[in-house]
């Protein structure tokens, strides 16, 4: 079995076992050895002046002298090391240097990888006071990470919550029997309401009004923390007005699901609105967060419910209608 790599503050039990040996015999054969060669490698053992096939034990007085005064020589090194950035950084951190990016816009950070978002999520909601807002479309947040992740989301919150914030969620109407979603609501506690849409543009929070992420590419591996105080208001506007047309999904007191309009359901409204615009079926199915087979049932439901016999004539029947206009 080959020897695994270690620190001499880790020593293995085969060099253990080994070294006690040699301090107890006074030596050991340089055979025996070959199986914890940490023992030659940290200079607890050393060949014997008059014979080089044993390995006689170093004191280990001496032996713990040499190897504290080899750590001691590193950590020199490594505060020399400290005080020569803090040297090069320190007329950055007064602000001495100037940004050498041209283009570089004050109040924006990206972030990469899905533990340095969250780490930064954290940071901010851990001094948050005030609110929350945050948009959930396609994919559910809570999932992500697995229930470690799921965990540490809910504790956050929670802990937001008891510093007497609120929190409010926007999630696409596919979201509204999730499971994981009905147990995030059942275990937090505090002023928490959660909404629905057909259609979300894209995941978004928003922390205490002062500090706002949103992906920064289609596989959310990258963010972009926004702390420019004119982008994070426009970024709640944006959050305020989708809040309002949106159906209350919780608490379940508020919950009441909007009407069919002339037999046409909300969800069917919002596929006839994408259809008049000429999306195709796997648009229209991506965009509202479900299946393409789904999607195409509610398409001839619509087509049923207003008598059309082609793809053609279903769009001028939509706009003859009215349906749209009625659903707003």
């Amino acid at each position: 079995m080959s020897h695994r790599a270690h620190g001499v503050e880790d020593l293995c039990a085969e060099g253990v076992a080994l070294y006690e040996l040699a301090l107890k015999q006074g030596h050991i054969s340089a055979a025996e050895a070959e199986g914890a060669p940490c023992l030659t490698d940290f200079g607890l053992v050393q060949p014997a002046l008059d014979d080089l096939t044993r390995l006689e034990p170093v004191a280990p007085e001496v032996a713990l002298h040499r190897l504290l005064r080899g750590a001691r020589a590193r950590a020199a090194e490594e505060h020399r090391r400290e005080e020569k950035l803090v040297e090069l950084f320190e007329p950055l951190l007064r602000g001495e240097s100037q940004p050498t990016t041209p283009d570089a816009v004050p109040g924006l950070r990206i972030l990469s990888g899905l533990p340095r978002i969250n780490e930064a999520i954290g940071e901010a909601m851990r001094e948050a006071t005030v609110e929350l807002l945050a948009m959930q479309p396609t994919t559910n947040l809570y999932q992500e990470g697995g229930r470690t992740a799921r965990v540490i989301a809910l504790e956050r919150d929670q802990a937001l919550l008891d510093r007497g914030a609120r929190i409010r969620t926007l999630y696409q109407h596919t979201q509204r029997h999730a499971p994981l979603l009905h147990a995030r609501y059942e275990i937090l506690r505090g002023d928490v309401e959660a909404r629905s849409l057909d259609e979300l543009p894209e995941r978004l929070l928003v922390v205490d009004r002062a500090v706002a992420f949103i992906p920064a590419n289609t596989d959310r591996s990258l963010a972009v923390e926004v702390r420019h105080p004119p982008l994070v208001s426009y970024l709640m506007k944006v959050f305020d007005r989708l809040w309002r047309l949106a159906t209350p999904m919780y608490p379940k007191a508020q919950a009441v699901r909007k009407p069919s309009v002339d037999g046409v359901t909300p969800r069917q409204q919002a596929i006839a609105a994408l259809l008049v615009e000429g999306h195709t079926d796997a648009a229209i199915a991506e965009r509202l967060g479900m299946n393409i087979r789904t999607a195409r049932l509610h398409i001839a439901k619509l087509a049923a419910a207003l008598g059309s016999e082609s793809r053609a004539q279903l769009g001028y029947l939509i706009g003859r209608s009215g349906i749209l206009d009625q659903g707003r």
